[in-house]
């Protein structure tokens, strides 16, 4: 049987008879028998209706689980919504001034690169947090998912989420590893239960954190006692060991110009210090920290530090764009020819063979004490 829609501005034409016959053999809405089919009819359109959610009884979708649905379909086309500023694409779901880095295909790719080149500093290594059998763990900032996804094939038993302002994450994944767009710095905080995580990673996400307390208090809730959390960060003052850095050195200045920059907007760059404190201050114990250097170019004899810094400078092609226009352009009101000016004049100091500068990678842990 075939019921109709009771609203006339829905009605084809012609169907005057049948909604009339309809309100005579009918003192109420018409309801369909379990093995009736039912469509609703508009216009040419037909569009058939899952006769299980036209009862109240139905099981198998409860009412909170189907607004659960209208509203993720909503969200799904929402987190597309993206900016195009200075050749580059950026996130506008939760407010442009969210972040200063792009999400495009030119800075996945950067990001994965840089994943390789994490991974080389480390010796191999994805955390050096002594995490062993985990649960549960969350990567917060996720980026492209590979750290995540990586997590998820070395600990096969654990449950792996990613989260990140951006859906840019691959749909094949390991099945015990999921992707989820959220902000971690919300003010309902982060949606997962307390006391419930065994590993909490957080890697380069500098440019992005307004409130790193805030968070912190978030990632102590979410930690479970005797659980880990690991910051990583790559710094931004540039080292030479063989000669004094030129002050207008252009690597030099795109850095300290970047870094003073997001100190006008609350988001300073980290040092030696910072990530040790903020597990420190927040009542994380057994912290340790380490630091690595990232060479810009191929200058360095040592071979691992040769190949890190090759990939180092294949990654600087966009990595220098993809730090600065936003940043400079928003903040500093900087014109686009201007910024674009800087971002290339570094990128071609950086490719000179007497360039032998390096930045720091920082890399912070500290455990949840078992009786927190």
């Amino acid at each position: 049987m075939a019921s109709t829609c009771s609203q006339d501005r829905l009605s084809p034409a012609g169907d005057d008879g049948a909604m009339a016959a309809n309100s005579e053999n009918h003192d109420g809405p018409i309801s369909p028998t379990a093995d009736e089919e039912v469509v609703m009819t508009t216009g040419d359109l037909r569009v058939e209706v899952d006769p299980r959610m036209e009862a109240d009884s139905f099981s198998g979708l409860n009412t909170d689980e189907y607004d659960a649905q209208m509203e993720s379909s909503s969200l799904t086309s929402s987190v597309y919504a993206y900016v195009f500023e200075n050749g580059r694409r950026y996130q506008a779901y939760y407010g442009i001034d969210r972040t200063f880095i792009p999400n495009d295909e030119d800075e996945q790719s950067r990001l994965d690169l840089h994943h390789e080149i994490f991974l080389l500093m480390l010796d191999g290594e994805l955390h050096l947090a002594p995490v062993t059998d985990p649960k549960w763990i969350l990567d917060l900032g996720t980026g492209t998912g590979i750290w995540a996804i990586d997590m998820a094939d070395k600990f096969p038993e654990a449950n792996v989420i990613g989260t990140d302002l951006c859906p840019i994450q691959p749909g094949w994944v390991p099945p015990n590893c999921r992707f989820e767009v959220d902000d971690m710095e919300a003010s309902d905080g982060l949606l997962y239960p307390d006391d419930h995580f065994d590993f909490i990673h957080i890697r380069n996400l500098c440019q992005s954190i307004g409130d790193w307390d805030s968070l912190m208090n978030e990632v102590w809730r979410k930690t479970k006692p005797g659980g880990w959390v690991e910051l990583a960060e790559l710094g931004a003052v540039t080292f030479c060991d063989d000669a004094p850095l030129a002050v207008d050195n252009p690597v030099n200045v795109f850095l300290k110009t970047l870094s003073s920059t997001l100190e006008q907007v609350g988001r300073p760059w980290p040092d030696e210090s910072t990530l040790s404190n903020r597990l420190l201050s927040r009542g994380f114990i057994n912290v340790q920290a380490v630091q690595k250097k990232q060479p810009s170019g191929p200058w360095p004899k040592d071979p691992k530090l040769k190949h890190i810094g090759m990939m180092a400078l294949l990654g600087s092609h966009t990595g220098y764009h993809s730090y600065g226009m936003a940043a400079f352009t928003r903040v500093l009101g900087m014109p686009q020819d201007e910024a674009e000016k800087m971002c290339a004049d570094a990128l071609a100091t950086a490719r000179l063979r007497s360039n032998h500068t390096y930045t720091l990678f920082y890399v912070a842990y500290g455990q949840k004490p078992f009786d927190a």
